[in-house]
């Protein structure tokens, strides 16, 4: 019943959204019963919420996420050198880890411009089609990149890298720069820059600005975003 429940709660997906039960049913493949029975289930302990004929995600589930130890350890550590990017870019700033082949947002601090971004705190998207998830990708070791490399690299825009030597090539010019750039390929209109966060020789976050295309600067941006992604990671080696 719990890998069945977890269907359910999967099932929201990066952008959480409002479903059906009927929905719910399609996107889970399970019985209308099971989904009815099992949806009831997980309104009541609030990790579902009801909106009408309507199921979304509900609150509980990101009181959960969290009192994960290492990510709210690492959130709190990261939020002041975020809000510095932010005072120096007035743009829109991320902070992710590496999930499998996906990074997990645990901080979004939006600029003074609303960009239509994919990516909210909780959520996740793929490595490859992020400046975030090429950083934690291009530093987390070759054997992570031959695996990814060797599965149909996913599309969120025209834009996104799905050729695995394209994507090689990007990775490794991130290894020498220690930046990784975006454009367009989460987001049509939008650009980013990221830079890895450290601690003892392993990347465990990435920092991340992200730019209405028509001004993006990385003469501007790049320094600030690695100048926060050092910061960071000195903070963590010394507290580690």
């Amino acid at each position: 019943m719990l890998d069945k429940a977890a269907l359910i709660i999967e099932s929201f997906g990066p952008g959480g959204g409002l479903f059906r039960l009927s929905e719910l049913c399609e996107r889970t493949r399970l019985p209308k019963p099971t989904v009815h029975r099992l949806a009831a289930d997980l309104v009541r302990l609030g990790w579902l919420e009801r909106a009408g004929a309507q199921y979304r995600l509900g609150a509980k589930l990101f009181e959960l996420g969290s009192l994960v130890p290492h990510r709210l350890d690492l959130r709190e550590t990261a939020l002041p050198f975020l809000q510095d990017l932010f005072e120096a870019t007035r743009e829109t700033v991320h902070l992710g880890v590496r999930d499998g082949m996906d990074v997990i947002y645990l901080e979004r601090i939006h600029g003074h411009e609303a960009l239509q971004l994919p990516s909210r705190i909780g959520g996740s998207l793929p490595l490859s089609c992020t400046a975030v998830g090429k950083a934690l990708l291009a530093f987390s070791g070759p054997e992570l990149t031959e695996e990814l490399l060797c599965r149909p690299l996913p599309s969120l825009t025209p834009r996104s890298i799905t050729d695995p030597d394209r994507l090689r090539k990007a990775l490794e010019k991130i290894q020498v720069s220690g930046l990784a750039y975006e454009e367009q390929e989460a987001a049509l209109g939008v650009s980013c820059i990221a830079a890895p966060v450290f601690a003892h020789g392993t990347t465990v976050a990435a920092l991340s600005v992200a730019v209405p295309r028509e001004r993006f600067s990385p003469a501007r941006i790049a320094p600030a975003v690695r100048t926060a992604a050092l910061g960071l990671s000195r903070v963590l080696r010394k507290g580690s």
